[in-house]
């Protein structure tokens, strides 16, 4: 399991007077208050923050220290991460910290491995799980499945695996691309 558990995420300097836009993971988001203090993926450069307010689709935020746009754009991007155990433990079985699930072995609902969990996104429409596929016949570099109940119903942290239903597991190899030689006439 990962030591440290990304909260939030930088984005792009508001305004001229140090602040920045945050993209904030944690279920609560003024929560990111309480961490203190926050880090980089390292966990050597650390980061307060010394104010939050809600916007539109994120929130704006003033990290101690940052004064100015330039020192604000110097941040564009980094991800900002928590120790593990400043974390609440997951309140029950349907519960977990994404980056416990980044290298699980993704099986098939008969324990064939199929791939390994490589992230999860949420592009609006719910959560979606990205994995790297095993099966020799497909030739895709990613495959996502929605990450739901009814795509994964079984999510087993301890065992390493989460479990994709029969209905949304990639079987048949990639279309062949133009030029490419299929061994046929």
């Amino acid at each position: 399991m990962a030591d440290r558990i990304l909260v939030a995420r930088i984005g792009a300097p508001h305004g001229v007077r140090g602040e920045v836009r945050l993209f904030v993971f944690t279920e609560d988001p003024g929560a990111v208050l309480d961490y203190d203090p926050l880090t980089d993926a390292t966990g050597k450069k650390r980061f307060r923050i010394a104010a939050l307010r809600a916007a539109k689709d994120h929130f704006v935020a003033r990290i101690e220290g940052i004064a100015d746009r330039t020192a604000a754009e110097a941040l564009t991007n980094l991800d900002l991460f928590v120790p593990r155990e400043a974390l609440p433990p997951p309140d029950d079985d349907d519960t977990f910290y994404h980056a416990d699930l980044i290298g699980l072995d993704v099986v098939d609902e008969a324990g064939v491995v199929i791939g390994k969990v490589v992230a999860l996104q949420d592009f609006g429409a719910g959560d979606i799980l990205e994995y790297a596929p095993t099966l020799p016949a497909t030739k895709a570099k990613t495959l996502m499945v929605p990450f739901s109940k009814d795509a994964v119903p079984v999510v087993d942290v301890p065992g390493r695996r989460v479990v994709v239903a029969e209905a949304f597991v990639e079987r048949r190899p990639a279309e062949p691309e133009e030029g490419e030689d299929t061994g046929g006439e």
